[in-house]
């Protein structure tokens, strides 16, 4: 029995280190609607405090006519989100994988679906350090067949941080972008080499496709550390996000401009978007590309809420400024992918961009970015479409992490989230 739970250990290590999977992807393609956050909080980010009562949330749905066995396990990668190589025996406390085994069909809808979900990490499955991890959801206990990953952190707080917002003096980036200072105090951590063993990493809204790192502090002063430079941490002010209320498909929200009611499915056709660039900037309170699944209708928005084949439509200013470029539906609703599942279509004879995406019922938020055509590597940008103001309100998140003398992965040792709105337009609230 032993030297079986031994070869069993070895496999799923194996395995994971054999095959190279992308930290946030969807593999099987009748998985819609995956939400994965803090237990009770749809619009938060997945992360626990280390040896804390704290459990997360994962719902998705399988719009499959029938059942399926989904397993799930967590693998433990470095700052960087690359495998650290360590066997799960290393960071797991108990199994190292288990069966999601709440389900249920759909009720009263016309798009039949089951819904999956689970709180973890459970009793039978804890991290047991520190770090980035991956939630990889797989199909009758066999890794190889994935259905989908996601990362959520594990925090061990060992270090104080402090962050503000301020404008950068570079003049280019006074009136669109946002500035980042930050304050690390290592308090009792032994760091002999700052540059190689302390990494900070920054967010803006939850989005990993435009995550910073700090490597070197600016200054030091004796156990706080400093991170404060006109090249770093600068991020696009963008606009309030746009919004789309899709919490009932029977009434229709200001942002709806038509439904088509089959006799089966539902077609629902978004009022025309339009660029944002000339606008002025006005505060409203939004979820910073985020959604969250909702009904208004019915008891249980988890199964009880329906599918539509949702329109969307972005009419350009001048189509000239973007002759070379590719445009692209973006949010959380999209994964924040610049892939053909989030590219706008040219409609030549109405003279716009169009998108289809088939979605459940709730309140989304969204913008529109632009790529240059044949420049995968290049950011998203939201300086065509959307425009940036220096005064937007953002969510930011900084991370830190550590390496110890000698150690074989990255911990994190600090998390903390800052907002603009303080900072920036002080008394607005």
């Amino acid at each position: 029995m032993r030297l079986f739970f031994l070869l069993l250990l070895w496999g799923n290590y194996s395995g994971v280190k054999a095959q190279s999977i992308n930290p946030e992807q969807t593999y099987l393609g009748t998985i819609k609607s995956i939400k994965f956050f803090k237990k009770g909080e749809q619009t938060t980010f997945p992360i626990v405090r280390l040896g804390q009562l704290e459990q997360l949330e994962l719902h998705f749905d399988d719009l499959d006519s029938r059942p399926k066995n989904f397993f799930y396990t967590f693998i433990l990668c470095n700052a960087d989100w690359t495998y650290t190589g360590l066997s799960q025996m290393d960071y797991l406390q108990g199994f190292t994988q288990n069966r999601m085994n709440q389900f249920r069909a759909s009720s009263a809808t016309f798009q039949r679906y089951f819904h999956y979900q689970a709180v973890l990490p459970d009793r039978n499955c804890q991290p047991s350090r520190s770090g980035n991890f991956i939630l990889r959801v797989f199909l009758n206990g066999d890794t190889s067949k994935v259905a989908f990953t996601r990362r959520f952190l594990v925090v061990n707080d060992q270090v104080t941080i402090g962050g503000e917002l301020r404008q950068p003096f570079d003049q280019r980036f006074f009136q669109s972008h946002q500035k980042l200072v930050t304050r690390v105090n290592i308090n009792a951590l032994d760091v002999f080499n700052p540059q190689q063993q302390i990494r900070v990493v920054a967010l803006q809204n939850f989005r990993w496709d435009l995550a910073q790192t700090f490597e070197n502090p600016t200054f030091i002063r004796g156990k706080q550390y400093e991170f404060n430079a006109e090249d770093r941490f600068v991020f696009e002010g963008g606009k309030e996000w746009r919004w789309l209320d899709l919490r009932s498909l029977r009434l229709q929200s200001d942002r709806v401009a038509t439904v088509d009611y089959k006799s089966n499915s539902y077609d629902l056709f978004v009022r025309p978007d339009t660029v944002r660039l000339p606008m002025r900037y006005i505060f409203y309170s939004d979820l910073n590309g985020r959604y969250f699944i909702d009904n208004l209708e019915n008891v249980n928005p988890w199964w009880q809420s329906d599918y539509a084949n949702v329109h969307f439509s972005f009419i350009p200013s001048n189509i000239e400024a973007f002759r070379n470029q590719d445009i692209f539906l973006y949010g959380e609703l999209t994964g924040y992918e610049l892939t053909d599942s989030s590219a706008m279509e040219w409609n030549e004879n109405l003279k716009q961009f169009e998108k289809v995406l088939r979605l459940k019922n709730g309140y989304y938020s969204y913008n529109y970015v632009t790529r240059t055509i044949n420049k995968p590597d290049e950011a998203p940008s939201m300086n065509l479409t959307e425009g940036n103001s220096w005064e937007s309100e953002n969510q930011y998140s900084i991370l830190v992490y550590y390496r110890p003398f000698g150690g074989r992965a990255d911990e994190l040792v600090g998390y903390t989230e800052v907002n603009s709105l303080p900072f920036l337009t002080p008394g607005r609230r």
